[in-house]
């Protein structure tokens, strides 16, 4: 199975940006752990995309529209506003999963956090549990 693992703004600074908040793990750590969540029977591929830019995200989630690809999405800023990528999220219903995952709990953090666009038409959310969300989202995605 190949899921398309989608990260936005500053998320290809995992490493170095806020640490104590978003931990020393790297995008590239990414794609192992969502490949751990596969079997030897259903194993996944793991396709980790991150960009700063609102149009090639919106984009990407095209591409998985059209080819029935799941979708695990940390929208990152763009939660919060974009609802470009809200519109572009709501085509997948019914036609693949979208897991939105957060890595830190927005939830604990600054008031305008709390709000997300993009969870209205996702499959399911996953927040707080660093980069193991990711994991979470890929095992949510084979359960279905």
């Amino acid at each position: 199975m190949r899921i398309l693992v989608l990260n936005g703004p500053n998320l290809g600074r995992l490493g170095t940006r806020e640490p104590d908040v978003y931990g020393t793990a790297t995008l590239a750590d990414i794609a192992p752990l969502v490949a751990s969540a596969g079997t030897a029977d259903a194993p996944i591929e793991a396709d980790v995309r991150q960009t700063d830019d609102e149009a090639e995200l919106v984009g990407w989630i095209h591409e998985a529209v059209d080819a029935r690809t799941p979708v695990i999405l940390n929208p990152a800023a763009f939660t919060h506003y974009s609802y470009a990528l809200r519109d572009a999220c709501a085509q997948l219903q019914g036609v693949a999963p979208l897991v939105e995952v957060h890595i830190s709990n927005p939830h604990a953090r600054e008031a305008f956090r709390h709000t997300s666009v993009v969870s209205a038409v996702a499959t399911g959310v996953i927040a707080g549990f660093g980069l193991d969300g990711y994991r979470l989202a890929a095992s949510a995605i084979i359960a279905r």
